[in-house]
């Protein structure tokens, strides 16, 4: 009969094994199964106001079967190269756990193989930048297993400019008008008042 310690040990390496082939995955290892568009309005972009309308299907050149681990639809915001360069914050790995390509959420909801549309507005804490949108699939235990994106493998093209929120807001400098021109208005009257004052003493 096996001895305690022996089964806790093997207990535990089966755990961390386990453990280790989740944290391992690596988006190298994900079968490009999606297709994704996305349509926006010709231009730069302005977080907290324009839309994206994304739309993703199953790749008719997979075969029939492909998706039936399939059960989430995770859709990112992710940096396209040009605005990860000299930005470690924003660096793309492998490891999926340490990738930092795509930090933004847009939505999550269950798989289906077509008629998949959402619209988002892009949110007002999107830094100014260039991107991509990324769908990626998730298995029944959460896992990734497939994606998608709106553009190439090298992400040159399909790409979409945002600008961010400036930090002046467009209340702010009505306000400011207004208060300067109280301020000049309230300056010229106690100059008034005082040199009337200085007349009627005399």
């Amino acid at each position: 009969m096996a001895s305690t310690p022996a089964i806790f040990l093997a207990t535990l390496v089966i755990c961390c094994s386990l453990s280790s082939s989740h944290a391992e995955i690596l988006f190298s290892s994900l079968k490009k199964s999606l297709e994704v568009t996305v349509k926006h309005r010709a231009g730069v972009l302005m977080a907290g106001e324009d839309t994206l309308e994304i739309d993703w299907f199953l790749n008719k050149t997979f075969p029939a079967g492909t998706d039936s681990a399939y059960k989430t639809i995770k859709l990112k915001l992710c940096y396209a190269p040009i605005s990860q360069k000299d930005r470690a914050w924003r660096e793309t790995e492998d490891h999926l756990k340490k990738d930092k390509t795509c930090l933004f959420e847009i939505d999550s909801t269950p798989y289906k193989s077509s008629n998949n549309k959402f619209n988002w507005t892009i949110e007002r804490d999107v830094p100014t930048g260039t991107f991509f949108v990324r769908a990626y699939i998730l298995n029944g235990d959460g896992h990734e297993i497939g994606y998608g994106q709106n553009t190439d493998d090298k992400k040159v093209n399909n790409l979409f400019d945002v600008q961010a929120i400036s930090g002046r807001h467009a209340t702010l400098d009505i306000c400011s008008v207004v208060f300067s021109v109280f301020a000049v208005v309230s300056l010229f009257g106690f100059f008034y008042m005082e040199k009337r004052n200085a007349k009627a003493s005399k």
